[in-house]
């Protein structure tokens, strides 16, 4: 297992603090990027950081705490700075590119962070509220905002996983007679595509239909408020 560059602690205490939450946090992920979730514990936290696990709990609360940590790590990542200038819609894209590098680059902590709240991750908390002042303040209808916003979140988060699979993993060599459709479809998007990997050309298509789709869902919710 890497262990975090950092010299060995001595016995005795510490005349300094060692120790900070965001520096337990960065060899979390990096722990979580090797092992995965099912592999990620205190115990192994605290061997990667070259302390007894009593250590980290003087700057966590536990294993929940650590996660929420993490999270605020990868969502410092993701630019939220167009919705301050952009339109909702361009903003939106902008923060979907953003969103799924972020991800695309920690795997593990995709299915972790998509099932656990977010309690204790502030720093994530104030990402999603620029998002939200930014789309209520465009003329999005309160009620809508937050089922909208999950609604591209799985679509960015299903586009993260599939910029990290195999860029042939659609190829049907030696079933081409059984499947000529999908054979002659593989085939045909190779040419289309030239140098460009397929998970990037997949992203772009469907987050285009998606931001097509609230558009026209934006314009009809306009049509339909009362004060329309």
């Amino acid at each position: 297992m890497a262990e975090i560059d950092r010299p060995a602690r001595r016995a005795g205490r510490p005349r300094t603090t060692v120790l900070t939450r965001d520096l337990i946090a960065h060899a979390a992920l990096g722990l979580l990027d090797e092992s995965g979730a099912e592999g990620f514990t205190m115990a192994r936290l605290a061997q990667a950081l070259r302390v007894r696990p009593s250590a980290l709990y003087n700057h966590v609360d536990g294993k929940e705490d650590v996660i929420a940590a993490v999270r605020e790590l990868v969502s410092d990542r993701i630019d939220v700075s167009a919705f301050a200038s952009q339109p909702w819609d361009a903003a939106m894209i902008a923060w979907a590119h953003s969103y799924r590098v972020a991800f695309a680059a920690h795997p593990p902590t995709i299915a972790l962070l998509a099932t656990l709240p977010l309690t204790g991750a502030l720093r994530t908390m104030h990402m999603y509220d620029t998002v939200v002042t930014a789309m209520v303040r465009a003329g999005w209808p309160e009620p809508e905002v937050l089922p909208t916003i999950v609604a591209v979140e799985s679509f960015i988060l299903g586009s993260a996983l599939d910029a990290i699979a195999p860029g042939d993993m659609f190829d049907p060599s030696g079933a081409e007679e059984e499947v000529p459709a999908f054979a002659a479809a593989y085939r045909a998007r190779g040419v289309g595509l030239g140098a460009t990997p397929p998970a990037d050309a997949a992203f772009e298509v469907g987050l285009t239909a998606l931001v097509e789709g609230l558009r026209a869902r934006y314009a009809l919710l306009a049509r339909s408020s009362p004060s329309a």
